[in-house]
């Protein structure tokens, strides 16, 4: 009788495990290695390259286009050739997507800067969804209406869609880069950072979200200000 009520508690037990692993959509784990494992010299580049774009970004918009679509397509090619010919050309395969998709974002500038602006506008709203509590295997409605809200944005104003993705990426480089810093001092700081990041789901999204505000603002007023700005 003890046996079959240890197997049924385990059974109920691996049962809840399975299920809180099938609602759990957001990498948080993932995202905590990331901080972990930097460096102090990395967080710092990290913060320094994020300030540059969460203010200038406007300045230095193409090659942060050209740099982020390079990146995409090094993801893309190493993801195609491992699932098409194996593990041994991944290298091959995902410099032939950057420099692909690198070349090709350079024409095709406009198209790629509203493609980047709708991305954004996901990542603050799968952001907000997942700040509010909202169930995290419907997250995915809650990006689909930013990227089609930003989207459209970056289609009618083109430098809405430039302010945007480089403010979002500025306040992304930023955040990651500063929860580095504090992470590479003393226990007490990593163990409060890692309550934060794991245990709060406001957190990310509020830390990443009020910078992304800032740089909107402070970008729009550079730009009002400059008339030289162009494509």
């Amino acid at each position: 009788m003890d046996y079959l009520m240890i197997l049924a508690e385990a059974a109920s037990n691996s049962g809840a495990e399975a299920a809180e692993e099938t609602t759990t959509v957001v990498p948080i784990d993932v995202f905590w290695n990331h901080i972990t494992t930097l460096g102090l010299i990395e967080a710092l580049t990290f913060v320094s390259f994020g300030a540059v774009c969460l203010f200038y970004g406007w300045r230095v918009f193409k090659i942060l286009v050209v740099i982020c679509f390079g990146l995409l397509g090094m993801v893309l090619g190493i993801t195609v050739t491992n699932k098409i010919v194996g593990l041994s050309n991944q290298l091959m395969g995902g410099l032939i997507g950057m420099v692909l998709l690198s070349v090709l974002s350079v024409p095709l500038m406009r198209w790629a800067v509203c493609i980047l602006g709708g991305m954004a506008g996901g990542t603050v709203t799968s952001g907000i969804w997942y700040a509010t509590g909202l169930p995290e295997n419907m997250i995915w409605a809650g990006a689909l209406i930013g990227m089609i809200a930003g989207g459209m944005i970056s289609f009618i104003v083109f430098k809405v869609a430039v302010i945007l993705f480089s403010s979002l990426g500025g306040s992304a480089l930023l955040v990651v880069g500063l929860l580095a810093v504090l992470c590479s001092g003393h226990i007490g700081a990593t163990e409060q950072v890692h309550n934060l990041v794991i245990n709060h789901k406001w957190f990310l999204p509020v830390a990443l979200i009020i910078p992304t505000a800032v740089g909107v603002i402070v970008q729009h007023k550079f730009v009002k200000g400059s008339k030289e700005w162009d494509i």
